[in-house]
Formats: structure tokens, sequence, C-alpha cells
């Protein structure tokens, strides 16, 4: 740990020496914990970080002429999906990735380092319960999907398997998320295979360049964005786990998509067999301006052109029969090779386009005393995490059905879209086509059959509320031996207790 000299030293060469004014006032323990977060950062790195967020906040977030004529849609012959693909190819990609998963090549990382400010809790989203009749959160379906895929895997090929868990989360997220899954028994999975690490706190900084101060004795800190991911692969020896393990495909996605298919055996399949090292899922934009991130390319690389960079003229523009040119929405859900992991862990992310964020920081005034500002006043960097589709040097992209696999969960009920109420209706909109397509018939409460069909997810429920646990079915399959010409009263909840019920 550094001495105060030693801190005192390392600050004022990175121009921020005001971190310590507060100094005398500390208590001996307060100071010994301010030293080892103090200990954490490199001058040189921290000289340079305060200098570029101050220099990017004064630049325009995005300009949309620059990129007029330079995109281009993701060509035909790279883009795969569950409409656009033949039936015949659908089925050997599924049958590729179950051999992958069953041979132990592939695991799962999970990016959930956020915290749940917009949904207005105090604890890792993965924790949330949003309202089913089973009363699982985030956590405990994703961690059953994986369990199902496994059990698929092992019965399809003929060998027990185990998919590996990575769980990146940050300093907000680690403590409570380990304790999560401790208090629940890891939902039934080894612990051995439950792989969390954090990802770096980098300082949120002020408008002039200096690190803001959210206690006397503690920096204003935030986790450097889901990019940070592959200085985190190397800093926790992960990569080298995967290694160990025989890991070669991670299918890598975010915490708050109620509807992911975690280790998606179709999305690896057609990733392995395209012979890709970075894939990603897409689903079709819903309207030209719909705020999701567009995968294409500019200068001949694939990326993510975020909404605001679109240009109207060029969101809007259309093939002859009338879908978008720029359809290909973004949805957070990618897959990798662990050698492309390893090549822009060692080559590339230091060079990764760092984002700006503009943010409301509580801080210390002069006196010491603390402030919730009611404007911005502070500026976050956060690198992401699909910033890397450039180095790839066999890209592709699947595209999925949004009502099948893109929920996201990111505000509080009472917003317009992507709430508890939104995500509920879809998993269990989900589940209600699942059994009507398995032969089941659903009463009323009066014991009169229900016919009406159903349309809308977002705005209304489904005529009966169903919920079918991941431990029955991963995705819709199997469920017509269980559920043909069955009466089901509403509701109902089929888990791996009542199957033959």
């Amino acid at each position: 740990m550094l001495s105060f000299e030693e801190a005192q030293v390392k600050l004022e060469s990175a121009g921020q020496s005001h971190v310590l004014r507060f100094w005398p006032e500390l208590s001996a323990e307060e100071k010994a914990g301010f030293l080892e977060e103090l200990s954490q950062l490199d001058a040189g790195e921290l000289e340079k970080h305060c200098r570029s967020a101050a220099e990017a906040a004064t630049q325009s977030s995005g300009d949309p002429e620059r990129l007029c004529g330079r995109m281009e849609p993701v060509e035909p012959e790279f883009i795969g999906g569950v409409r656009r693909s033949d039936p015949v190819s659908l089925k050997e990609w599924e049958e590729e990735g179950f051999s992958q998963i069953a041979q132990n090549k592939v695991a799962v990382l999970l990016l959930a380092g956020g915290q749940g400010t917009r949904l207005g809790v105090p604890y890792p989203k993965g924790m949330y319960n949003v309202g089913l009749p089973s009363g699982k959160t985030l956590y405990q379906i994703q961690a059953e999907r994986i369990r199902k895929v496994q059990s698929l895997a092992s019965e399809k090929c003929g060998s027990q398997c185990t998919v590996p868990w990575y769980i990146m989360t940050s300093e907000f997220t680690l403590e409570p998320t380990q304790n999560f899954f401790k208090d629940n028994g890891y939902f039934d999975l080894d612990p051995a295979n439950v792989v969390m690490f954090e990802q770096r706190m980098i300082p949120a900084v002020s408008f002039d360049g200096k690190i803001i101060l959210e206690k006397k004795n503690k920096l204003a800190m935030a986790p450097d964005g889901n990019g940070g991911l592959y200085r985190a692969l190397v800093d926790n020896k992960v990569l080298v786990d995967m290694e160990r393990r025989g890991v070669q495909y991670l299918h890598v996605y975010c915490v708050d998509n109620i509807l992911v298919k975690l280790a998606d055996p179709l999305f690896i399949g057609f990733c392995v067999k395209k012979g890709a090292d970075c894939g990603a899922k897409v689903v079709e934009k819903a309207y030209p301006s719909e705020p999701v991130g567009v995968v294409c390319r500019v200068d001949g690389v694939y990326q993510v052109v975020e909404y605001s960079e679109l240009e109207p003229e060029t969101a809007e523009q259309r093939h002859p029969g009338g879908e978008l040119v720029y359809n290909a929405g973004n949805i957070c859900n990618h897959f990798f090779t662990r050698d492309f992991l390893w090549d822009v862990a060692l080559n590339f992310q230091e060079i990764l386009k760092q984002h700006v964020a503009i943010k409301k920081v509580p801080f210390v005034d002069a006196e010491g005393k603390p402030v919730k500002p009611t404007k911005p006043n502070g500026i976050k960097m956060e690198k992401f995490v699909f910033d890397v589709f450039q180095f790839s040097k066999k890209f592709v992209a699947f595209e999925v059905l949004r009502e099948d696999e893109f929920s996201p969960l990111k505000n509080a009920d009472g917003a317009a879209v992507d709430t508890p109420t939104t995500v509920r209706r879809s998993l269990l909109a989900q589940h209600y086509r699942w059994a009507l397509r398995a032969k089941a018939l659903f009463l009323d409460e009066h014991g009169n059959p229900i016919t009406s069909e159903y349309r809308s997810v977002q705005d209304s429920d489904p005529p009966a509320v169903c919920e079918i646990s991941p431990l029955v079915s991963y995705f819709g399959e199997g469920l017509e031996k269980l559920l043909k010409h069955r009466t089901l009263k509403s509701p109902f909840l089929l888990n791996d207790n009542n199957v033959n019920s």
C-alpha cells in the first residue's frame, strides 16, 4: 500500500492534488482505507483519463454528417436468422451447437456490473423479481436455463457436460451477487462452475478534468462500462480459467434481458459453422427512429452505430420490398471465440473508443459537506463491449424474433417501455404461445374456454397467465407430451415438480 507521501506525489503528477485536501480531518482508519483505494490507481493512466474525459465532454457527442456515405448494411451472406434461414440449415446449426456444448467447449458470460439506478432499486438487477407467479428473479431464470441446456446437450449427445457461468460484476454488485447466490444454493449449479469477477472502477471527473470526491476519504468511482470486460478477463485470469476448462466459445449477454437464451445452441452452431470469431444477435428494428444501435459496416469494418449518430434520412432508407436498410438492431448478445478474446485483450483493449456519459455525481463541497447535484456535474467514461467488432476477421450476425428473445428490464413501472410489467408480459406471453402450440386449452375463471387471440405483448396481459419453468422447457420444446389436450386454469405454473400431475 502507498504511503501518504507516495500518494501525494502520484496525485500531484496527475494534476489531482486536491484529492487529499481533507487529509488532516480523517481518522486513522479512514486514512488507511483511502490510501488503499489510491494504491489501485496508476499515475500515468489517471492523468490521461482525466484529460481525455474533459476533452471528450467538450466535443460533440456524435456527428451524423461524418457517417454519411460511409455506412453499409451487413451483407446478406453474413446474416442468418430464424425467419430468413431454411429449416435444414437451422437444424444443422442447432445440432452443431449442442455438440459443442456436450464437448464442454461452450461457456456463458454475464455482464452484471451496472446498478439498478433507473429501475429504482438498491441491489443488482439480477436479483429483481418482476412479479411472475413463481416469484423467480432474473438470476434464477438464467441459472435454470443453463441447467436445462446442459441437460438437453447431455441427452442428445450421450455425455454429461458443463456450461460454466462467468459473471462480471463491479465494486457495487460483487458482494451482493455473491451473497445472493450463496443464500440460494447457487440455484443447484455447482459453485465451482459459477465464476464471479470484478471489472475495473475508474474515477468520475468534473468538467474541468478534476477527480470528484464522493466523500472526504473516497473518490467518486464508476465501472468502466461493459467494454471493460476485455481488461477484466486478463486482470482476473478468466481467460486462463477458460483455457484450463477447454472452453473455446463464449456467449456474452446482459443481465436485464428476461428472454435471453443462454448458450443458445442455434446461435453457437451458426457461428461455429460459419467459422466466425465474433457474432451478434440482432432484432429487426420496430421503427426507423427506435433508440437502438444498428449493426452495420462503416468504412468496410463492422461496428454498432448508435441511434443518435444516424441521420433521419439514413435511418429511414428502405429496400424496394419495404424493409429498412439499417434494420439490424443491436441487443448486446454476442458470440466470441476464446482466441478472439485473447487477441482483443492483449492487443486492442487499450485503444477501444471511450464513450462519454454526463451524469449527476454526488460529491462533497469545499467544506466537506455531501451534495446531491440537481443537474449533471460530472463525466463518466465507458467502453462498450461491441466496439471490438472492428477487430474481427470473420464477423456474422444472426437475426432473432424480438417477441421470443429480447425484452430488457431498464426502467421502473410508470415508464413507457422496458419495465417490470412489460418484461413480465413478454415472458408470460411467450409461455402462453408455447402452451397453445402444444395444444393446451385454457379456461377462464368461469370454466369457459379462452378463445381470444393475443397479439400485443407490451400493452396488455395475455388472456391466461401461464408460466413454464426453464427446467421443464428451454425454448418451448417437449411441451406437447405434457400439455396436449389438457385443460388449464389460469394462473397455471408448470414446474419440474408438477410435470406429471
